[in-house]
């Protein structure tokens, strides 16, 4: 006998019966309104299930007052592919105003506009909040419901995939409203709001007439079905684009009439004649976006203004057809400055809530868009060298930052601020400042795709590892022919930047040479000690005891040999002893130990100054040199053997950058840590 083929079983294992009949359902009215008694959510409007889908993914706080991640932004259903990072600011605000959506105070009413430079991730939002509807209707927590018609053997589907207890008479809704919301436990209020569609309620009438007014007669011909959304079905979720002015037709929006039906049907006013598949009608019960919704013309707005603000739609030949969705637009920084200037569209930006999503100004959240790129990518993995993408990032964060109104803050400083990094004399506090100070930063400067674009072509035409250099390179040959740089000027300038990020590398890699010579922890550790002893001595103004037991003055050359490389200037050394000594203080009264580690300047400074003291006994062209003795050699393996595991460099990697470094230490000092 045949062994079962071991893949098809595991197949056949993930397709379960049971739950394709649960996903399946169908069911009479009376059913149905025994399930909605029982959870009054599947009563929810478009707005209150998009909000609750969020919420349901939960958020990780913010620190320090910061806005929250909400988790939905991951991704979580298309494997973190289309990932959101850097913009927890602006998906809050996209949340919260989802939220009072849900609470029916107003924004149920606007189009939600998400507005920002080419390539920053507004489409992605639009993307992930489509693909996780889907996901929501499948699961319990988001079923939602429709129905279709049963009248002589026929079976009519509602056109817009209505919600069932439109069926409810008007004079009864209140009653069953205050029914489910008696049991409603979500926070916002259940309501029954809009009319049946033309086509269910021609066949409304029809069997009233037949059943002389007996609704649950009526109710009779009613089937309930579950409703699962999908973008490529056509259900629940519409996305439109705008075309040229020739082709665009607002019958694309609202539906159209049926020739073929009309024949059969006797009239162009008959409902069944009518074909209910425009956007706004496929979207019903869930999410419409308009992709570049400004390009739209005028005409097509005023739809969108009565879809917005009456939940209603005006089809052909038809009265006002209600509708429950959510509509989303984005559109880019030129096509919304001509809207602002134009006087004719007062009515649109009225009924509009702008959402800015601007380009990252984190290096890290950057360098994670193509780390989601390529270093996931096997193939691409193998060839990028520690920084490449991080230097590439630091480099597209610096044309989108406006030079800093503070003379004492450089604008690699701001950058490392924003990054959430130690900056002498800056706080944390000090970020909703400058950004206030700054109101159009991250709406300009290079998006990016571009970035993606020149490290994509570096991969595939390297013939062996991509190094930063060979990023930078790439970046910089591109800007001759970027075709969104404005200016000589602007070019001028992002090609400066480019050079600063090399300095900004070769520092970097200065550090971590650095730090792979003098990887001896309780040299370390013996030299922070001398300097905290030295710092309480000057605090407290007392006698350090040395080696030889004898009281002496606090070593003041000391002390300002570690805070000079920690870019602590003389007249604020007195403030910083301070605050050192109360944060030790405070560590161990919570019974914890001072760790020279968790402070990422102090760390290099420290390492800074054991490589200076042991500068003139190391012979740094024995790094490079092919003629060296074997004690040398030994050494020489041991530095990169560090850099390897330190920093992940493979071993040709890590002996070029020790080549590198040998270079610039032979130069030049290494620049104070930052």
């Amino acid at each position: 006998m045949n062994q079962p083929n071991p893949l098809l079983q595991r197949i056949e294992d993930s397709v379960s019966p049971e739950r394709w009949r649960a996903l399946h359902w169908e069911g009479s009215f009376e059913e149905y309104l025994e399930r909605v008694q029982e959870h009054p959510e599947l009563a929810r409007n478009a707005w209150q299930r998009l909000s609750d889908m969020i919420e349901g993914h939960g958020c990780v706080p913010g620190k320090s007052g910061a806005a929250p991640r909400w988790k939905l932004f991951d991704d979580p259903h298309g494997g973190g592919e289309d990932a959101v990072y850097g913009l927890d600011a602006p998906l809050d605000q996209l949340v919260r105003t989802i939220r009072a959506g849900a609470l029916g105070l107003g924004p149920e009413r606007r189009v939600l506009l998400l507005h920002g430079p080419v390539g920053s991730a507004k489409s992605t939002i639009a993307r992930i909040l489509k693909r996780s509807l889907e996901a929501y209707s499948r699961c319990d927590e988001g079923a939602l419901y429709s129905f279709e018609w049963v009248i002589d053997g026929v079976v009519t589907r509602s056109p817009m995939n209505q919600d069932p207890l439109l069926l409810i008479p008007q004079s009864a809704r209140a009653e069953v409203e205050t029914e489910l919301n008696r049991r409603n436990r979500r926070g916002y209020r259940i309501e029954i709001r809009g009319e049946l569609d033309p086509v269910s309620r021609f066949f409304f009438e029809q069997l009233l007439e037949r059943h002389g007014g007996d609704w649950r007669a009526v109710m009779g011909h009613v089937r309930v079905k579950r409703l699962l959304l999908s973008e490529r079905d056509r259900v629940g979720i519409g996305t439109f684009q705008p075309k040229d002015e020739k082709n665009q037709d607002s019958t694309e929006l609202t539906g159209d009439l049926n020739y073929r039906k009309i024949a059969e049907y006797g009239s162009d006013s008959d409902p069944r004649a009518f074909n209910f598949d425009g956007e706004f009608q496929v979207a019903n019960r869930g999410l419409l976006e308009f992709v570049e919704v400004l390009k739209l013309d005028v005409a097509f707005l005023y739809d969108l203004l009565g879809a917005t603000q009456e939940h209603a739609i005006k089809p052909r030949k038809f009265a006002q057809t209600s509708i429950d969705e959510v509509i989303l637009g984005h559109t880019n920084e030129p096509e919304y400055r001509k809207l602002a200037s134009n006087e004719l569209m007062e009515a649109f930006r009225d009924r509009t809530i702008k959402i800015d999503v601007p380009y990252n100004l984190a290096v890290a959240d950057e360098t994670e868009i193509y780390r989601r790129q390529f270093a996931r990518r096997p193939a691409s993995a193998r060839v990028l060298v520690p920084h490449a993408l991080e230097m590439a990032a630091l480099w597209a964060v610096l044309t989108r930052l406006e030079e800093p109104a503070h003379a004492t803050l450089s604008l690699l400083q701001k950058a490392r601020l924003y990054n959430g990094e130690d900056v002498q004399g800056f706080q944390p506090g000090q970020i909703p400042e400058l950004r206030a100070g700054a109101p159009r930063e991250g709406l300009g400067g290079i998006s990016p795709r571009y970035v993606q674009d020149r490290i994509a072509t570096c991969i595939a035409s390297a013939r062996g590892p991509v190094t930063p250099h060979m990023v930078l390179d790439e970046l910089e040959s591109g800007l001759r022919h970027h075709s969104l740089i404005g200016s000589e000027d602007t070019r001028k300038r992002y090609t400066q930047l480019v050079g600063l990020v090399r300095e900004e590398y070769e520092t970097i890699i200065q550090r971590e040479v650095q730090a792979a010579i003098t990887a001896d922890p309780e040299e370390l550790r013996s030299l922070c000690a001398k300097y905290v002893d030295n710092v309480k001595a000057w605090v407290t103004r007392e006698k350090v005891v040395d080696a030889s037991g004898c009281e002496c003055e606090p070593d003041e050359r000391l002390m300002r040999s570690i805070e000079e490389r920690m870019e602590i200037p003389e007249t604020r050394k007195g403030d910083f002893r301070h605050e050192l000594m109360n944060y030790i203080a405070a560590v161990r009264l919570e019974g914890g130990v001072f760790e020279y580690r968790e402070n990422a300047r102090l760390c290099r400074a420290l390492e800074s100054k054991v490589f200076e003291d042991r500068r003139d006994t190391i012979q740094l062209t024995t790094l490079v040199s092919s003629v060296v003795d074997p004690q040398a050699q030994s050494k020489i393996a041991q530095i990169r053997t560090r850099l390897m595991q330190q920093c992940g460099y493979d071993e040709a990697t890590a002996a070029g950058i020790l080549a590198q470094a040998a270079g610039l230490f032979a130069r030049a000092r290494p620049k104070a840590a930052a």
